[in-house]
């Protein structure tokens, strides 16, 4: 299994693998089944924007397990332990790494946080298909990612409205003013910027910066990666962010939800 990788064309690859992926297990469980399963199963969407947009530091901690720019992260990685633990120490929502190439996740991973939680939860992945937006409700996520860089337009637009249809909102990640700029005219409510680079998997703090102030103010902005201390949090803030999404940072950590409330306090400077 594949965790840690060159930097070169990692966004490619794992777009890549995750096609071949998608082919396989749209043979192995059909639309018709997934919508069934929707239909039948799944349970009431939970208010990611209302949890992004309550008074205070809003932060989405990450779960997961591995990444291609650190391999393995956490070792005793335990998703419906970790998740509770969040939660009671201040997380606003949470997002659950559901890539199993890379990250080391699965959509199992999620599952278990949403019958171990009630904040709202994203899945995070590289979603590229409608069948991975039905995959997502029926996994009972309450939001999911689409990632500017690897949709065209039209697509974009698509699995916005079908995340809508099904009573989700996504957060769409951008990198530049260009991808900004096409979250914007694909009507995004949630714009989030990353401020590492997918491609090279470098980390400038600075891109949120420099791109908060051509986010519309009716949009909720999300400030995502790189995140390490309560000043970078009030930073953020205090330049237009919405919510903070801090994974790395609280996976590495001996206890993750004591290391998500001391970032959320003054000691964490």
């Amino acid at each position: 299994m594949e965790t840690k990788t060159e930097p070169k064309n990692v966004l490619a690859r794992i777009v890549e693998r995750r096609r071949e992926a998608i082919a396989h297990r749209k043979r192995v469980l059909p639309d018709v089944a997934l919508k069934l399963a929707v239909e039948k199963k799944s349970t009431p969407v939970r208010d990611f924007v209302g949890a992004l947009t309550r008074p205070g530091l809003n932060i989405i901690a990450e779960l997961k397990k591995a990444s291609p720019s650190r391999g393995l992260l956490r070792a005793d990685y335990r998703p419906s332990t970790i998740a509770p633990e969040l939660e009671a120490s201040g997380a606003a929502a949470l997002s659950v790494l559901t890539e199993e190439d890379f990250f080391q996740g699965s959509l199992a991973d999620l599952k278990e946080v949403s019958k171990a939680t009630k904040i709202p939860i994203l899945r995070k992945d590289f979603i590229v298909d409608p069948w991975q937006v039905w995959e997502t409700r029926a996994a009972n996520a309450d939001a999911f990612l689409l990632i500017v860089a690897i949709l065209d337009d039209e697509t974009l637009r698509a699995l916005l409205a079908l995340g809508r249809k099904l009573g989700m909102e996504a957060l769409v990640e951008a990198h530049s003013r260009e991808e900004v700029s096409r979250a914007i005219s694909a009507e995004a409510k949630i714009i989030g910027v990353n401020n590492r680079d997918l491609k090279t998997l470098e980390v400038r703090v600075e891109t949120s910066l420099e791109l908060a102030e051509i986010i519309p103010e009716e949009c909720v902005a999300v400030s995502e990666s790189g995140i390490r201390s309560h000043a970078d949090l009030v930073r953020m803030q205090r330049a237009g962010f919405d919510a903070f999404l801090v994974g790395e940072h609280l996976m590495t950590a001996p206890d993750a939800g004591a290391g998500l409330a001391k970032l959320l306090t003054e000691q964490g400077r």
